[in-house]
């Protein structure tokens, strides 16, 4: 990705000092950014609320998301992968509400050769 020019930047709900635990435990080599009440996630229609059973069921293996994400809105994003050019023109987009299902990075690779 650096040869390419670019940069990989994560954006989540959790709160600075969440965000900032997760970076230095995981050993990240890149910026994690703090989504507060998942503003930007809405903004790209990716934000959803817990049905009262999913809430439940985080509730009795002891996740308390209030406690990362600093709000009581029980709620996530969907994730997504974005490559945005340098004038902001999303050139890839991949979300997939299965959040074990995550872009190849060689897709990404191939996007941002298209940029150069």
């Amino acid at each position: 990705m650096q040869a390419h020019g670019a940069s990989l930047i994560a954006i989540s709900p959790q709160t600075p000092d969440k965000s900032l635990t997760v970076a230095e435990k995981n050993a990240l080599q890149f910026e994690v950014l703090s989504d507060a009440g998942n503003s930007v996630a809405r903004q790209f229609g990716l934000a959803f609320r817990f049905v009262d059973e999913l809430r439940e069921t985080f509730e009795k293996m002891g996740i308390q998301l209030p406690e990362y994400n600093g709000d009581d809105a029980w709620e996530l994003p969907i994730p997504g992968t974005y490559v945005i050019d340098r004038d902001g023109t999303i050139r890839l987009a991949y979300i997939d509400a299965n959040y074990t299902t995550r872009l190849e990075p060689g897709d990404i690779l191939e996007s941002l050769q298209g940029l150069n």
